[in-house]
């Protein structure tokens, strides 16, 4: 059972990962290992991950010199198809590497983004100074969403409560949302997105769930939750569908058309724009932060930093010794957990007790919850087009 005790000033907090189990059996080319149960070894002590990797990899990422026309074929239909608009294309950004990427990237192939920012109240100084310097660096206007507090914080409880081990799912499900309806209302036709295969080609699917799913997110709310959601940014299936086949908008992951090194485009940033390093993957985001380097490991016995340092190995960034020296490291800074905690438990209205409650319930999945897993199994062949369609893969 994971514990914690209360972070008083001058008070060490424990950190005690949740129990792994039987000894732990890792691969032999990333790093990832047992704690994800449904891994899977080759005869050569390879995992599935890195098998679906190369897949992926040979279908997905144009990151070649001799793959230059498709990118340049792909600025064109974007320039095309904003021709007499304001914007060519919306751009999601946090203040991170991979939506800064994306906003360098877009400028330099000469294209009008707009930028969209979603506000949920978690954002580091340095994340908001980072999307600052950026934009106005680079030149690009900002819309941003701010949330309704009450309702997020409402959601943000009823997922910690709930349990699950993607307790983003009400941003990243927001986020999507607005996206696509600024995209619609601005009549453009191309989404940039961050996704990418270089720093994020491997995520166990035990460790997460669809954003997208909005019965499940109505389905955590309904029990857990106390506020009505008036305003929160949400979509359905049929929005989804109305979108891509009536809208014609297309999400591209433009990261996957080019060469992109995480090291490299650190340098970049900070020579060019001004831009400064927040530490782990999804740190600019203090609750992301928070969740996913303490309450994960703690709770659920999940260190992301598998996945991610094993994306960067098997994407060349990375050697397998690196990636085990950096998880030698601690997580976590203790003194920015003692901040983090005493700042996410009193904006989320919790107490220690509270909190202690919560991390001691036990551990669900979607599957405890309503959710549209089910139907859109029956449709395997359906799913696959409708997402050629969306990220504009049809040629697969």
């Amino acid at each position: 059972m994971a514990t914690t005790t209360a972070s008083k000033p001058g008070q060490t907090l424990r950190f005690e990962p949740a129990e792994r189990g039987a000894a732990l059996r890792q691969c032999s080319r990333c790093i990832m290992d047992t704690t994800d149960p449904q891994i899977q070894f080759d005869e050569d002590g390879i995992c599935n991950h890195c098998l679906a990797y190369d897949i992926r990899v040979s279908n997905e990422l144009f990151d070649k010199e001799e793959d230059r026309p498709r990118l340049e074929e792909l600025i064109a239909e974007i320039k095309q198809a904003g021709k007499g608009r304001d914007y060519d294309c919306i751009i999601g950004v946090s203040g991170g590497v991979d939506s800064t990427m994306v906003a360098y990237t877009a400028i330099k192939h000469g294209l009008r983004p707009l930028a969209v920012h979603m506000d949920n109240g978690w954002n580091s100084e340095l994340a908001v100074a980072n999307i600052e310097r950026t934009l106005k660096t680079l030149g690009i206007d900002l819309y941003t969403h701010v949330v309704d507090w009450e309702e997020f914080r409402d959601l943000h409880l009823s997922f910690l409560k709930a349990s699950v081990a993607n307790s983003e799912i009400p941003t990243d499900h927001a986020i999507v949302a607005i996206l696509y309806r600024l995209a619609a209302k601005q009549n453009v036709r191309f989404i940039l997105g961050g996704g990418n295969l270089a720093t994020e080609g491997i995520m166990p699917a035990s460790w997460m769930y669809d954003a997208k799913d909005l019965r499940f997110l109505k389905s955590v709310h309904r029990r857990f939750g106390k506020v009505k959601l008036k305003t929160f940014p949400t979509f359905t299936l049929g929005n989804f569908a109305y979108w891509t086949f009536a809208k014609r908008i297309r999400t591209i992951p433009i990261l996957n058309y080019m060469h992109f090194n995480k090291q490299e485009a650190i340098g970049l940033f900070e020579r060019e724009l001004g831009w400064r390093a927040y530490g782990g993957k999804h740190f600019e985001s203090i609750y992301t932060r928070w969740f996913q380097a303490f309450v994960l490991p703690t709770k659920f016995g999940i260190d992301k930093r598998l996945a991610h340092l094993s994306s960067l190995i098997v994407s060349g960034q990375m050697t397998r010794e690196q990636a085990l020296a950096e998880m030698g490291k601690p997580l976590y800074d203790a003194q920015m957990l003692r901040e983090d905690a005493d700042f996410v438990m009193k904006k989320l209205g919790l107490n220690q007790s509270e909190f202690d409650e919560i991390m001691g319930s036990p551990v669900q999945t979607h599957r405890d919850f309503s959710s549209n897993e089910l139907v859109l199994r029956r449709m395997p062949y359906m799913v696959k087009f409708v997402k050629k369609v969306a990220t504009n893969r049809l040629w697969e």
